[in-house]
């Protein structure tokens, strides 16, 4: 896979996981609250995976 495509994919993960964040934090209860964990989850993924590269 080439370089574009992973960022192009990177990006996409990110909008949609701080969507999920956003989304979640206007939601009050269980669901809201899982939808911003999910959200956070995909956030410190992608974190971890860019620091990954400069370990």
């Amino acid at each position: 896979m080439s370089n574009t495509t992973k960022n192009i994919i990177a990006a996409i993960c990110f909008v949609i996981s701080f969507g999920l964040v956003c989304i979640g934090q206007q939601n009050v209860g269980y669901a809201g609250l899982g939808m911003e964990l999910i959200g956070l989850t995909g956030l410190l993924v992608l974190l971890y995976l860019y620091n990954k590269k400069y370990k």
